[in-house]
């Protein structure tokens, strides 16, 4: 089943909503540290509510660590600076679904460490979408494509 991971999250809320998301799809959520929040935070708790027990969640160290574990897996980068459109893509079930911070999106060796690099398109002065909204649009295709 698709994993959804989450390069160094900064907002506790949004994490706590694709915890329930990843309970409700049974996918596994990935977190690479450093977070702009401890994961004990009452915040993410508050929304997580019991959904934070009835999810899979890894956490890696360092970007580097998260690379030596996906080795083997596809890492599909969602990101508003990519050209090609999530929905002209084929998702398999062993895909990393990867979303970048809230502030700031991914480095430039994460655009270059993946395997492909995909946009949810949005009306033209449209800046980005909630992470939480874009996890659910991306993982309800993927699923719909392969069950």
């Amino acid at each position: 089943m698709f994993n959804i991971a989450l390069y160094q999250p900064d907002i506790p809320q949004n994490t706590a909503a694709i915890i329930r998301l990843c309970a409700c799809f049974g996918t596994t959520l990935e977190i690479i540290e450093p977070c702009g929040f401890q994961l004990n935070d009452k915040r993410l708790k508050k929304v997580a509510m019991d959904y934070l027990n009835k999810s899979k969640i890894k956490t890696y160290s360092s970007y580097e660590n998260f690379l030596i574990k996906k080795k083997d897996s596809r890492i599909i980068l969602m990101t508003t600076k990519a050209k090609k459109k999530y929905t002209n893509f084929k998702f398999n079930q062993k895909d990393t679904l990867l979303f970048g911070r809230e502030s700031e999106g991914v480095p430039k060796i994460v655009h270059s460490n993946s395997y492909e690099r995909l946009k949810i398109p949005l009306k033209k002065n449209a800046r980005s979408l909630n992470i939480a909204i874009a996890a659910a649009i991306t993982v309800s295709e993927a699923l719909r494509q392969n069950q």
